[in-house]
């Protein structure tokens, strides 16, 4: 069982998403996607009331949401809320933002080049190169 954690660009924010090999599911920090959507310095905060909200709806989003160690911005591992890509679809709706329709492009984009990935191993192997040589250069600008 294969399992890959990466980040993501998009818009010059990471995204930290997990690909899980056995479930073929990509699973992406809802934390990093409400900062995407959202601009807030408090994203924490924004999910926390977000559910609230959610469950005072009716709805089970929040209760689909699982937890993944993944590399947090202190350089540690740590627990993460993640949702699944159609699970991030549905949650997208429930935050205003004109990022949002550009968001879900770029989801799609990251499925469509996961098959790539599979159908051609040496993709897999250019891809990575290039998002090690992006996320340098972003951390650079930092």
């Amino acid at each position: 069982m294969s399992k890959e954690s990466t980040l993501k660009i998009f818009e010059q924010k990471q995204v930290r998403t997990h690909w899980d090999e056995e479930k073929e599911l990509w699973y992406i920090s809802v934390i990093d996607v409400i900062e995407v959507l959202t601009g807030t310095d408090r994203p924490r905060k924004y999910w926390s009331d977000l559910k609230i909200k959610l469950k005072k709806e009716g709805s089970e989003l929040s209760e689909k949401i699982g937890q993944l160690k993944m590399l947090s911005s202190d350089g540690k591992m740590r627990l993460t809320d993640v949702a699944d890509t159609e699970q991030i679809f549905r949650f997208i709706q429930s935050i205003p933002s004109p990022k949002a329709e550009p968001f879900k492009l770029w989801l799609a984009q990251l499925a469509s080049e996961r098959l790539d990935e599979m159908q051609d191993p040496e993709i897999t192997i250019d891809r990575a190169l290039e998002q090690y040589l992006n996320i340098r250069i972003f951390r650079k600008l930092d």
